[in-house]
């Protein structure tokens, strides 16, 4: 599979610098949240054709999917999907410095590891993005379809297009994605990254991301740093 070469385009949409043909989902967005930032322009405007607005940028289909509370970019926390490796390092950082403990082999970012350590770790966070955009339940077949031919867009090979299809129609299981983590940098990253595509204010994408903490073993201390860190990222 070629999950890596799809994630770090992901996060290349994500952060809309555009490097690699990247898309700046961003502007997308925000300006999709000032056509919707009225009743008046909303019925002067038709309805929106969202495959046609975000079709652009497997980045916008999957978040995007959920319509109305994500067009304003509030839940959308485009930093921490970029950085997500050095968020989740600096996370961790803070909390070494204020609980004063020592750990082990903590493992490598994401953006430093190579070959097939890069590989699995990047389909762990394609699979996090996944379940956390599932959350609330409420992506459609079309939405689904959607999301599937998007990330086919950026060049995923078949396997990878089984993959996400699997993962599209798999349970919301968050201790079999937990077991996937490989270290605890894994299970900052998958925190932090489904923490991104997020809206913390559902109560069922609350309750999701409460249950991953759980399963990833993160403590009260480790998520209040990782929600840190995505607030200020943006």
């Amino acid at each position: 599979m070629n999950a890596n070469t799809i994630l770090q385009k992901l996060m290349q949409q994500a952060d809309g610098s555009g490097k690699g043909g990247g898309t700046d989902i961003k502007g997308m967005l925000d300006g999709l949240s000032r056509q919707f930032g009225g009743q008046e322009s909303a019925s002067k405007s038709g309805g929106i054709d969202m495959k046609s607005l975000l079709g652009g940028g497997a980045m916008g289909m999957l978040v995007g999917s959920k319509r109305g509370r994500k067009l304003g970019g509030k839940a959308l926390k485009y930093g921490a999907i970029a950085g997500v490796g050095m968020l989740a390092w600096k996370a961790w950082q803070s909390h070494q410095a204020k609980s004063g403990a020592v750990s082990g082999d903590e493992g490598e970012r994401v953006e430093v590891l190579e070959g097939e350590f890069q590989e699995r770790r990047s389909l762990e966070l394609l699979q996090a993005m996944i379940m956390a955009a599932r959350a609330d339940g409420h992506i459609d077949a079309e939405e689904r379809a959607l999301i599937s031919e998007q990330i086919d867009s950026l060049g995923a090979d078949d396997e990878l297009h089984a993959w996400v299809e699997q993962q599209l129609n798999a349970p919301l299981d968050a201790k079999a994605l937990a077991a996937q983590a490989d270290s605890p940098q894994a299970a900052r990253e998958m925190y932090l990254i489904s923490l991104a595509v997020s809206d913390e204010q559902n109560p069922m994408e609350r309750a999701w991301l409460d249950q991953l903490a759980s399963a990833l073993a993160l403590d009260r201390e480790m998520v209040a740093e990782l929600e840190r860190q995505a607030v200020q990222a943006g």
